[in-house]
């Protein structure tokens, strides 16, 4: 669900990136007067799990079509809401900035849709009330689930109305949100199962850390550091290894832009802060598309014959072993990491001398 700027008009964009400034200067007052030491290096380390999670795709069956990890639920249960957008905050500008996936001008609606309604809506009025003050493992798969369903739901629909009120793009409002909210209904199901699943672990490991990002200050110090060693030792398999399983087929919002307009991808206007942006980003993203750059085509453009073809090799080709998509996943994650460290570490800083 990363929107490209091709979708987005300055306005919109615009408005966004004021949006999301505003969150995380909320954020980072409310981390000054509520931060738990041990939250630092969980930001970190759920920076990178997420980073290289978000690097597989799953089929959805029957469709043609694919999802991945949203992850701002995930880290909301573990971090807390204003944790968890800072956190995912950081993922998603290391991915528009190194990997040049999502647009910079869409940079704050991708950190908006993504994060807000995840951290702030579905987890406070949805999942904490299902899992309830003291949770069980059914009460977590329950209300994983029914969050990650709603907040992806409210993302994906924020998707739809950043497009109609941007007005730049050939999407009819009717038939893209028909397509964008079945398909994001599925993906939701399959978030709220791996989100119960890495819930449960940390529950069952230490539930002093849900505990702690529902508000609860510790009764007693605490060790995460076996938490903290398994997220790792998983982002990494998940970022060098798992990663070449990501399924071939578009993902959620390029399967609906494809249906509603012909085209998985639409083109941004050559001109103007586009095309600004579009350079800027060009020269940042040393991964491109979370592999090593290749050489640029230079024809003018392909016959649908050979975009077929080359669809069909593609998926032949799978799983896709490539060097280039472990380093991604090495490199994404430890950026992610010192990102979102760096962030909780500086609020940790101001938080005692305040």
């Amino acid at each position: 669900m990363h929107m490209a700027d091709a979708l987005i008009s300055p306005a919109v964009g615009g408005v966004f990136w004021a949006a999301t400034a505003g969150l995380m200067t909320y954020c980072s007052k409310k981390m000054r007067n509520s931060f738990e030491s041990l939250q630092v290096p969980l930001m970190g380390v759920l920076g990178a799990f997420i980073f290289a999670s978000q690097m597989i795709n799953f089929t959805i069956p029957g469709t043609g079509s694919s999802g991945h990890l949203g992850g701002g639920l995930l880290l909301a249960i573990l971090l807390g809401p204003c944790p968890a957008f800072m956190t995912i905050a950081s993922v998603l500008t290391v991915q528009a900035l190194f990997f040049a996936d999502g647009g910079l001008l869409a940079l704050g609606c991708n950190i908006f849709n993504l994060g807000f309604f995840p951290c702030f809506l579905a987890y406070p009025f949805i999942y904490k009330l299902i899992a309830g003050e003291k949770p069980t493992q059914s009460r977590i798969v329950a209300g994983s689930i029914l969050a990650a369903v709603v907040g992806l739901q409210l993302g994906a629909f924020g998707v739809v109305l950043e497009t109609l009120f941007s007005g730049i793009s050939e999407l009819p409002f009717s038939t893209f949100v028909l397509l964008m909210q079945p398909i994001h209904l599925a993906i939701g199901v399959v978030e709220g199962l791996v989100t119960a699943s890495v819930v449960a672990f940390v529950w069952a490991a230490r539930p002093e850390i849900l505990e702690m990002a529902a508000g609860h200050a510790p009764a007693k110090s605490f060790s995460i550091q076996k938490v903290l060693a398994t997220l790792m030792i998983l982002a990494l398999v998940t970022g060098t290894g798992l990663s070449w399983f990501a399924s071939a087929h578009p993902d959620g919002l390029e399967w609906s832009m494809a249906k509603t307009s012909g085209k998985e991808e639409l083109e941004a206007p050559e001109q103007g802060i586009h095309s600004m942006l579009g350079h800027l980003q060009e020269a940042t993203s040393f991964l491109p598309d979370y592999g090593f750059k290749s050489a640029e085509v230079t024809e003018a453009a392909e016959g649908e014959a050979q975009h077929e073809t080359a669809v069909v090799e593609e998926a032949e080709a799978w799983p896709a072993v490539d060097i280039g998509t472990s380093v991604a996943g090495v490199v994404g994650g430890s950026l992610t990491l010192l990102m979102a460290w760096s962030i909780a570490l500086f609020l940790r800083r101001e938080q005692k001398t305040s």
